[in-house]
């Protein structure tokens, strides 16, 4: 419960807490992270740090998970890294100054919402065997080598629909992805929080694309279900196949300023300067590079999903799933990822 003061206290003041890092702001992405990772892992004891530290090269550094990562007959996670759950409130606030170094100031607004819709999910799922374990204090941090502003190193937080990676080399930041942001349920239908979307730029600003496409940018746009798969977790590079869809350069202007937007609702998630770089790069390589693809119906609780396909990057988003009361399609999965490959390799 204590977890959860603190998370919502998070999205009800993200706006003084960005006041008080005003001064951090001024140093670079890396050096904030590298700081940041090097104060959590100092208030770790001996114990702690035997779940948190890997080396760079452990193979767990590129087996992400966003899914629930657990033993169904033990009822225990089995997912690596330190969870907050083995933290004391101040390595529970550490923890949280990383993840606020990896994210923007509404990024990090949006992860803590995530993580505090896992006691929403607890609330509302009926109780069945073999049911999946919803727990705000099952998000884990690993790091992997040692911070440093010289070699390489990265760091991980993550659990269930989260997914933030970050690859450095040298102090600076060699690759941000896989990340992934998910949402269940994507809309509160009832309670104290209802009417809480804590994803919906990704969602409407598609919906305003698709609406506005012709019969003619339907039929290049619009592709078969099994065209747009499961985002695939657990895999150091995506593999989206050849680019398909509608190409960028046979939008109107309209639409390439809305496609524009909705690539950049990703990026935004980023730290400003590095959602900043993200975006450019994608919007540098043309429209006549990029593809826009989708099935499904993209109206309010109905099934869909939307593939964003440039040369050095891939936007996978997914709404196909009932929510934890069944509502259906209010179930979000959405990835950033680079191409060919994510963790810098």
């Amino acid at each position: 419960m204590k977890l959860m003061r603190v998370l919502l206290a998070l999205v009800a003041v993200g706006g003084l807490t960005s006041l008080a890092l005003l001064s951090r702001e001024e140093a670079p992405t890396s050096v904030v992270m590298t700081d940041a990772a090097e104060k959590f892992l100092a208030s770790l004891t001996e114990e702690q740090k035997k779940k948190a530290i890997f080396d760079f090269d452990d193979k767990h550094r590129v087996a992400w998970f966003f899914t629930p990562q657990q033993n169904n007959e033990t009822k225990k996670y089995t997912r690596k890294g330190i969870p907050f759950e083995d933290l004391n409130e101040q390595q529970k606030k550490l923890a949280l100054d990383l993840l606020r170094s990896g994210t923007s100031k509404s990024g990090f607004n949006q992860a803590t919402t995530i993580m505090s819709l896992e006691s929403i999910l607890k609330a509302v799922e009926p109780p069945k065997k073999n049911a999946m374990i919803r727990n705000p204090e099952w998000y884990f941090v690993s790091v992997f080598g040692k911070p440093s502003k010289t070699g390489k190193w990265g760091w991980r937080f993550e659990g269930h629909h989260l997914s933030v990676n970050f690859t450095m080399d040298r102090g600076q930041v060699a690759s941000v992805t896989p990340f992934l942001f998910g949402a269940n349920p994507a809309e509160v239908k009832d309670g104290p929080k209802k009417g809480l979307r804590t994803l919906p730029e990704i969602e409407d600003l598609a919906r305003d694309l698709i609406k506005s496409l012709s019969a003619d940018q339907k039929q290049s746009a619009y592709q078969k279900d099994e065209a747009l798969n499961e985002v695939a977790e657990n895999t150091p590079a995506p593999s989206p196949g050849k680019q398909i869809g509608i190409l960028g350069s046979n939008l109107t202007e309209t639409q390439k300023e809305t496609l524009l937007k909705l690539i950049k609702a990703y990026t935004d998630r980023m730290p400003d300067n590095i959602g900043a770089a993200e975006f450019n790069a994608a919007k540098q390589a043309g429209m006549d590079k990029v593809f826009f693809a989708y099935t499904g119906d993209p109206t309010p609780g109905k099934p869909y999903k939307y593939r964003v396909h440039g040369p050095s990057f891939l936007v996978e988003f997914l709404n196909v799933q009932a929510d934890g009361s069944g509502n259906p399609a209010n179930h979000i999965h959405s990835v950033w990822r680079h191409l060919p490959s994510d963790f810098g390799l």
